[in-house]
């Protein structure tokens, strides 16, 4: 059993995390741990230690750091917990460079320009070309009205996408994604990666899993460009 600890700092987009559980099968564990915004982590590294969890991702809070703070965060995390751990904001560039994608466009909540520069800095930092930048109404799929659900997703993955683009980002941690990721990526024929998504690959990453499960993308189920 390969159990993961998400240090969660808010509700939004937590059901996709029961469903890609279900998703991965049986050995594998995803319990999620409230953290309260400014709190410290104390109380909640004990109870990922007492969870038996295997890595933590910290989770929630989007790209509210430079890639320099945020490298020195989970390293804080790592500390205090005693495990590997990440961010869903450090997982997203990890996913994407497995996947060998140097180029992506992003849909991001909508925010100042301040927060979209951040944003790009950080996967620039990465090593990461950001083709387009494309943001909508935070906890929506697309701009407000639009609809909810699957065509909400669709509309957002096809305005945020670009021709040049090695994948699609969906940045927004409240986004339900779980249920519709084969269908995105069909719409665009590329990999798109979603903030539940990478989350749970980055603990598996840091607990040196690999688990297939075409139902949750390219991300996977294709072999990792360091393999290739």
């Amino acid at each position: 059993m390969t159990a993961l600890g998400l240090l969660c700092t808010d509700h939004r987009g937590e059901d996709d995390y029961p469903r890609i559980e279900q998703l991965l099968g049986s050995d594998v564990r995803v319990d999620l741990v409230r953290l309260d915004p400014g709190a410290g982590i104390t109380g909640a590294a004990e109870e990922l230690r007492l969870s038996g969890a295997d890595a933590v991702v910290r989770t929630g809070e989007g790209f509210t750091h430079d890639a320099e703070a945020e490298a020195d965060r989970v390293e804080e995390l790592a500390r205090q917990t005693g495990m590997p751990a990440s961010s869903t904001a450090l997982a997203f560039v990890n996913a994407a460079r497995d996947l060998g994608a140097t180029r992506v466009a992003v849909a991001a909540p909508a925010g100042t320009h301040e927060e979209t520069a951040r944003l790009r800095g950080f996967l620039r930092a990465g090593g990461l070309e950001v083709t387009g930048t494309h943001t909508a109404a935070p906890g929506s799929g697309s701009a407000p009205g639009s609809g909810s659900g699957e065509d909400a997703l669709l509309a957002l993955v096809a305005a945020a996408d670009t021709p040049d683009a090695d994948a699609v980002l969906l940045t927004d941690p409240a986004l339900e994604t779980a249920a519709h990721l084969p269908a995105l990526e069909k719409a665009v024929d590329k990999p798109v990666l979603t903030a539940s998504q990478v989350t749970v690959w980055e603990g598996l990453r840091l607990a040196e899993r690999r688990v297939p499960a075409p139902d949750l993308g390219a991300l996977f189920t294709r072999t990792p460009a360091s393999e290739a």
